[in-house]
């Protein structure tokens, strides 16, 4: 079996999960230096920004590196012709249908991985000639789907014939042989590189991911349909109970709005909204990239 390092030309078959706020080019290009894909989370940016990013990225590394666009993004079209001019090696996607820029980006000679939570959505991401499946169980942090990493990715494999990479719930060697094992063909990690020296997260967010323990998450927002799993704080319980009281999706947002920014920039984890996955109880220490890569991949 190839491992998607082959396809993407990278040393280790690892790709780094989009993280807004977090994966800035800066973060990227050192995930990329160590060995692994790096990815800029594009968020809500405009394509100003994302250019801005992509060159600092480029600055930083001569190795492949990718860019994710929130097709939910009003600025989403803008952000597509930014990686189509300024060439980077992968698209990943989330939060729609990448189908309209298919064929741009692979005659761009950009590879399209999309992010997908189901197999009914793998397929027809498949058929639109897709390079590879990213398969995301809700194990992972922030926007999440409902099946387990255990369940979707070997269903995955036997229903799409394009590379599978595992993500959610994978931040040591074990989950990467386990990855393997299932059929997939590399993995995507999110919540162990926020416990890394080169991660720009506030010092208050990293020790959060250090003292977490397997129960210390939670999802919120799924009466709304867009489930996403945070750190169990005084912002989530009172979120959840918003949600018992079926609140308004006015008052829910207004509790959530700029609160990934305040945990993130201003290390409040208490009322922010701290995003790791269910796998941050294996993560003990702060170590650089490069030894958190290694160390999967032994």
């Amino acid at each position: 079996m190839k491992l998607i390092n082959e396809l993407l030309n990278i040393k280790y078959p690892i790709i780094q999960g989009a993280m807004a706020n977090i994966t800035t080019g800066t973060f990227a290009a050192a995930v990329s230096n160590a060995g692994g894909l790096g990815i800029i989370a594009s968020g809500a940016m405009n394509k100003e920004q994302i250019l801005k990013e992509i060159k600092v990225c480029k600055n930083l590394t001569d190795k492949p590196f990718g860019v994710n666009v929130m097709l939910m993004n009003h600025y989403a079209d803008d952000i597509i012709e930014a990686c189509i001019e300024e060439k980077v090696s992968v698209v990943t996607t989330g939060a729609g249908n990448p189908g309209k820029y298919v064929e741009r980006l692979k005659q761009a000679g950009i590879k399209i991985i999309p992010v997908v939570p189901s197999v009914a959505l793998g397929m027809r991401m498949a058929r639109l000639g897709v390079d590879a499946i990213i398969a995301e169980g809700t194990e992972a942090g922030g926007h999440v789907g409902e099946q387990t990493t255990m369940t979707l990715v070997p269903q995955m494999v036997d229903a799409v014939d394009v590379p599978v990479i595992a993500a959610g719930g994978i931040a040591d060697k074990r989950g990467f042989n386990a990855a393997l094992a299932l059929g997939a063909q590399g993995v995507q990690v999110g919540t162990c590189l926020l416990a890394s020296e080169e991660c720009p997260i506030h010092v208050n967010y990293k020790e959060a991911v250090k003292k977490a323990k397997d129960t210390d998450t939670v999802v919120t927002g799924r009466s709304l349909n867009a489930p996403v799993r945070i750190l169990k704080n005084v912002m989530s319980r009172k979120y959840l109970e918003l949600e018992r009281q079926v609140a308004s999706r006015d008052e829910l947002e207004s509790l959530t709005l700029g609160a990934l920014r305040r945990a993130v920039f201003e290390g409040d984890i208490q009322n922010g909204s701290v995003m790791l996955g269910q796998i941050a109880g294996l993560v003990k220490t702060i170590r650089p990239v490069k030894e958190i890569l290694e160390s999967i991949c032994e």
